[in-house]
C-alpha cells in the first residue's frame, strides 16, 4: 500500500508556527500553504497541515482542545542519531518551545520532548535500526 498521512493540527498565530518549524529545519509546501494553512512536510509521505484555529473550526464539529491544560496527542518524530535528537531538541527550545517530559534513554531508543508555541506535545527520537521489528 503506498498512502500519504496528513497530519492536521490548529494553530493560534500561522506565521510564527512557520517560522518556528523553519528553525527546526522543516521545509513546507507552497502549493498547499496560504494565510490559513500550511503543508509541513515531514518525510515521504508525511506531512503535518497547520491550520488557523478559525479555519481548522471549519473541518471539525467539537470545541478544539487547549494544549496549554489538555493533551490531545502526541506527535513522534524519528531522527537518525541521539546527536540530532539532542540538536532538534535544543534549537526548538532556544525558538520558544518548552520542555515536556524528562529524556528517555532506554539504550535501543533515545527520545526527548517538548511542547511547540501552541502546546503540541513532540516527541523526537532515536531509535537502533537494529531493534526494529522485521517483517
Amino acid at each position: 500500500m503506498n498512502t500519504q498521512m496528513f497530519l492536521n493540527l490548529p494553530v493560534k498565530d500561522l506565521s510564527k508556527t512557520i517560522e518556528f518549524f523553519v528553525k527546526l529545519g522543516f521545509k513546507f509546501n507552497p502549493q498547499f500553504t496560504d494565510e490559513n494553512a500550511a503543508c509541513m512536510i515531514v518525510g515521504e509521505g508525511s506531512f503535518v497541515m497547520l491550520l488557523v484555529e478559525k479555519f481548522f473550526k471549519t473541518f471539525v464539529s467539537k470545541k478544539i482542545a487547549d494544549t496549554k491544560k489538555t493533551t490531545e496527542l502526541t506527535v513522534a518524530i524519528a531522527l537518525e542519531s541521539r546527536v540530532a535528537v539532542d540538536r532538534m531538541v535544543e534549537t526548538a527550545l532556544r525558538a520558544g518551545a518548552t520542555a515536556s517530559m524528562e529524556p528517555s534513554d532506554q539504550g535501543f531508543m533515545y527520545s526527548k520532548s517538548f511542547h511547540d508555541l501552541d502546546g503540541h506535545i513532540r516527541e523526537i527520537f532515536w531509535m537502533d535500526p537494529n531493534h526494529i521489528w522485521q517483517t
